[in-house]
């Protein structure tokens, strides 16, 4: 066991002035916690931004979609409910790039990417469905899905192999879960199936096909942008609601429970880096010619794309508002003066290893961190290849920064976090 007295000599509030360290330990370290009110660096669009973005997409019936509770005593409906919707879009967006006949399509990495999305959607939510506490109320039955797409991709020639690949990959990932999906799956097991046409809506969400755009402008590419972003926003709401769900779990002291729920963000934060690469298979000029068709331009102040979406500013704002419940996690309460407080609890707590579960819940908030640093830092490279860099340096006459650079570059958001860490470093590369 480390002799934690090492601590005292090491965490005080005037480490920069102690003579006694000076000579042996150099140790910058960010400046003290405080749970108060920081502006951030994200905000939404323009409102006549944002609603167009939300009308082209039809946000407000698939919000109905996503929100409705058609099954009051099943506590994750709220989270699978938009995730096997995503699901069911993802479906309808290999039946788009199936049926395109562009003879300049690459079908083949298009194959390869929807493989890899659909895989890590299944992933997902057979872990949503393993963190299911044993009392919940899923609703299952024998009847198997006659509405979902993935039936017929997997008949269809031209989707066949990656319809039946997908078929696998639900049994495989399911097999942990106490039902499966229902989606025509082999279900060796023999386990009961989700009820997935009342809960995805496949016949309502087929409903939503058509963009308010799609009977005026001849561009392929217009219903593939449609589609990719309807899937970013299913995962985004899922993902609201998770986070929901994680501040309750740390309230309520269910650490174990929230910990596994941060691991589900950060998964959640790359796959939408994930969703929103899919751009990159999308025609250049095609997607020039309709970004000028759907009048989508920067005006030099905060209206990338991706800022139009309210919803991925709320959960980008409530995935860094975590770091006020590092107080709660660690039982101290933040030092008034900016004493060390939290750093000290941190080291305690990462050093006597009695309570995992809150290390592991801190360890996958800074996760969470990283990898929604990382979307917004993937996103504007994005930007630049599918736009020119131009369109990234568009805020460069009113701004040090633009917005998207600032949030990556911004300090950790776990400054006690940060330096427990670091002085347990310089503690273990002194020793001896």
């Amino acid at each position: 066991m480390v002799d934690m007295d090492w601590k005292r000599k090491m965490v005080s509030s005037d480490i920069p002035n102690s003579p006694k360290l000076s000579s042996k330990l150099h140790v910058t370290i960010p400046s003290p916690f405080k749970v108060l009110p920081v502006s951030s660096p994200i905000s939404s669009s323009a409102p006549p931004l944002c609603s167009a973005y939300e009308l082209y997409l039809r946000l407000p019936e698939l919000r109905t979609l996503w929100s409705s509770r058609d099954f009051p005593l099943w506590t994750s409906e709220p989270i699978l409910k938009p995730a096997l919707q995503a699901l069911e879009i993802s479906f309808r967006l290999l039946f788009a790039v199936s049926s395109d006949t562009r003879p300049y399509v690459n079908h083949r990495e298009w194959n390869r990417r929807l493989d890899s999305l659909l895989t890590n959607q299944i992933q997902l939510l057979a872990a949503i469905c393993e963190e299911e506490d044993d009392e919940e109320a899923a609703p299952v039955g024998d009847g198997r899905s006659s509405l979902s797409l993935l039936p017929q991709l997997a008949t269809w020639r031209r989707s066949e192999a990656l319809g039946k690949k997908i078929l696998c990959t639900i049994d495989n990932e399911m097999r942990r879960c106490k039902y499966t999906l229902g989606l025509g799956e082999q279900n060796i097991a023999g386990k009961p199936n989700l009820r997935y046409d009342a809960i995805c809506r496949p016949n309502e969400l087929y409903s939503l096909k058509d963009n308010p755009y799609a009977d005026h402008i001849d561009n392929q590419e217009n219903q593939t942008l449609y589609i990719i972003h309807q899937i970013l926003e299913s995962w985004i709401y899922a993902s609201g609601n998770l986070l929901n769900r994680i501040v309750s779990g740390i309230e309520d002291g269910k650490f174990k429970k929230a910990s596994n729920d941060v691991y589900l963000l950060e998964r959640i934060w790359k796959l939408l880096a994930e969703i929103e690469d899919l751009h990159m298979l999308m025609d250049p000029e095609d997607f020039l010619k309709l970004k000028k068709q759907l009048q989508i331009k920067s005006t030099g102040k905060n209206d990338a794309f991706c800022f139009r979406s309210k919803g991925l500013v709320e959960v980008m704002k409530m995935s860094k508002d975590l770091r006020q419940k590092v107080p709660a996690v660690l039982a101290v309460e933040v030092d008034p003066t900016g004493g060390p407080r939290l750093q000290e609890a941190a080291m305690k707590l990462y050093s006597r290893k009695g309570e995992c579960d809150k290390i592991h819940l801190l360890q996958g908030m800074q996760a969470v961190e990283a990898a929604a640093k990382s979307f917004f830092f993937s996103y504007r490279q994005l930007v630049a290849a599918m736009m020119g860099s131009a369109e990234t340096n568009a805020t460069a006459s009113h701004e040090p920064y633009d917005s998207l650079s600032q949030i990556f570059m911004e300090p950790t958001y776990y400054p006690s976090l940060d330096a427990a860490k670091t002085f347990l470093g310089e503690f273990w590369s002194h020793l001896g």
